[in-house]
């Protein structure tokens, strides 16, 4: 674990002792969690906020959908960028826009003004989220990295589990939703400090690509379409788009439906929490029993817990005890499909890997979200939108792994397969 990381040649010269497997993973899971703080973060505050700017109905579902949209698209951008000039300087671009942008949101004079705001964040700060596994990818691969992204997963769903918690005490205590998006400003000058002084520069100049917009179309082109890896990055998109769906409305689904709004940020810490345990427990089996063993298993338990979920919803009181643990049980399952399928997906692009990390990134991202985003916004008091997404995903995923793995499900290690 505490395997010195060696900088190479264009490493940074600010840092003087050599950054560590524990340390680069607890960085490059802070600032993916700094992106998810800014989602989860300002949930509690929906309500303030709509009133406040005076948003009607599912509208308000806005604020986070359009960050995860624009998001999507913007992960195009940082790969390429960072195959060229390096994955620091673009990495610390995304950092300072994302602090000015959350500056902008808190001073925000009408909603259509926030909306527009936080739809240029997202498309700006989509590095924090999209060059992580390329940086993570520049060292190892295989079920290797699919160990380290899961580590990296379990200290960044620390974050949205305990965000909205975060973000109802800032509520409390300065009575603004406003406060919240300050708060983002100080927690993104502490991680660009991080970044600028520890980060060393990982790609080499061998894997720098030039910036010509045929081999980068190629490049991106290849890490979508190859059959190994097509099946993984849509699949997840799917059943991500699903957890999205339940992101978008559990505010209102848990305060309207359930009539737990006192609870809410404490519903929410278990649901994500339980996906911060699952990819505890993955880092510590994916090594012996290889990613798509684990993944596949799991993502059976997702179907079968999505048609439990179908069966409830449908009854005439579905009440929060029955919801809750299900939804709990999914999202840990997902803990167990989303760092393997990325890791997969990953695996055969050691010389491409912020192309393929950003081209991977938006079809994810930008599919989620739109999913993600017409999921809850057909919240219609009751569970059954998103319950029925779940099981649908689920099937659909199932559908695409199975050819992209030509009908073999759990296959061997990523380790056994290069034998």
């Amino acid at each position: 674990m505490a395997t010195s990381l060696a900088s190479p040649p264009a490493a940074n010269p600010s840092a003087r002792k050599a950054l560590g497997e524990r340390e680069l993973m607890w960085m490059m899971a802070m600032l993916m969690a700094l992106n998810a703080f800014g989602i989860d973060a300002i949930l509690p505050a929906l309500d303030s906020l709509a009133a406040d700017l005076a948003v009607p109905g599912n509208d308000r579902q806005f604020v986070i959908g359009v960050f995860l949209l624009t998001g999507g698209i913007g992960s195009l951008v940082p790969g390429a960028l960072a195959d060229r000039f390096g994955r620091r300087p673009i990495l610390l671009g995304s950092v300072a826009i994302y602090i000015v942008l959350s500056l902008l949101c808190a001073l925000a004079p009408s909603y259509d003004a926030l909306i527009a705001v936080r739809a240029v964040q997202g498309f700006f700060a989509a590095g924090i989220v999209a060059l992580p596994p390329a940086i993570i990818r520049d060292r190892v691969g295989g079920d290797k990295m699919a160990r380290m992204m899961s580590l990296i997963f379990v200290i960044f769903l620390m974050v949205p589990a305990i965000a909205p918690t975060i973000g109802e005490g800032i509520l409390q205590t300065f009575g603004s939703w406003r406060a919240i998006f300050a708060a983002m400003v100080g927690l993104g000058l502490l991680m660009g400090t991080w970044v600028f002084i520890r980060l060393p520069e990982s790609l080499t100049e061998a894997n720098r690509q030039p910036i010509e917009v045929r081999r980068i179309a190629r490049n991106m082109g290849r890490a979508l379409t190859l059959p190994s890896t097509f099946g993984y990055v849509i699949g997840s998109a799917l059943v991500f788009g699903a957890l999205f769906g339940f992101i978008n409305s559990s505010q209102q689904l848990i305060t309207e439906t359930f009539g737990a709004g006192d609870i809410f940020p404490k519903v929410f810490a278990i649901c994500a929490g339980s996906m911060a345990l699952a990819s505890w427990s993955n880092s510590r089996i994916v090594e012996r029993f290889g990613a798509r063993r684990v993944s596949h298993t799991a993502l059976f338990g997702f179907i079968a817990v999505s048609a439990a979920q179908v069966m409830f919803a449908f009854q005439p009181e579905e009440s929060l005890w029955q919801f809750v643990p299900l939804m709990a049980i999914n999202m840990a399952l997902l803990g167990f499909i989303g760092s393997n399928f990325g890791a997969i997906a990953m695996n055969p692009f050691f010389e491409t890997a912020g192309a393929a990390s950003s081209a991977h990134g938006f079809v994810r991202m930008t599919m989620a979200s739109l999913l993600g985003g017409a999921i809850g916004y057909a919240f219609d008091g009751t569970a059954r939108p998103l319950a029925l997404a779940l099981l649908a995903s689920g099937l659909a995923c199932l559908a695409l792994v199975l050819w992209s793995e030509k009908g073999k499900l759990f296959g061997p290690s990523d380790a056994e397969l290069s034998r």
